[in-house]
């Protein structure tokens, strides 16, 4: 093998290390008040999903668990009061969830990430956002996932 490739594949494993960790570090701050970082990241999901994506199995699709477990979440979320079931006036079968004021208030402080990347150029952020959302894309194709986005406004990926 040449040293360049070697170089390479040592620097893709380094920035693979280095977003799981920033992912980790992310996960352990989003314990925020009475949520843990799974429930803030459903809610964070719901903030962001039109009206015909918020039941348990989109949420649960996203964030990469089953639906029993989103389906507890979810009601946990609603017991301390930060979302509301609603069902569908067609179908009482169709569950769906939305914020209520408490939820919004929950995902709308930054994380010290979000402040990190405040103090990039645009021009940097963007270029990371392009980046990363390729990775996402061809990391959800290699494990036959979905990609998710929202009406009009960026991608959840």
């Amino acid at each position: 093998m040449s040293t360049r490739y070697i170089l390479r594949m040592n620097q893709s494993h380094y920035l693979r290390t280095l977003i799981n960790r920033l992912s980790r570090l992310d996960a352990a701050q989003g314990w925020v008040d009475d949520l843990n970082p799974t429930q803030l990241a459903a809610l964070t999901y719901l903030a962001h999903a039109n009206r015909f994506s918020r039941s348990p199995s989109h949420v649960a699709d996203y964030l990469g668990t089953t639906r029993g477990t989103m389906s507890q979440t979810l009601k946990a979320l609603e017991r301390k009061g930060h979302v509301e079931e609603q069902r569908s006036e067609s179908d009482k079968r169709s569950i769906s969830y939305g914020l209520t004021a408490s939820g919004q208030e929950a995902t709308a402080a930054p994380s010290l990430m979000e402040a990190g990347l405040e103090g990039l150029s645009r021009d940097a952020r963007d270029a990371l956002a392009q980046l990363l959302t390729r990775l996402l894309k061809l990391s959800l194709a290699e494990n036959q996932g979905r990609a998710f986005g929202v009406c009009k406004s960026l991608p959840l990926l």
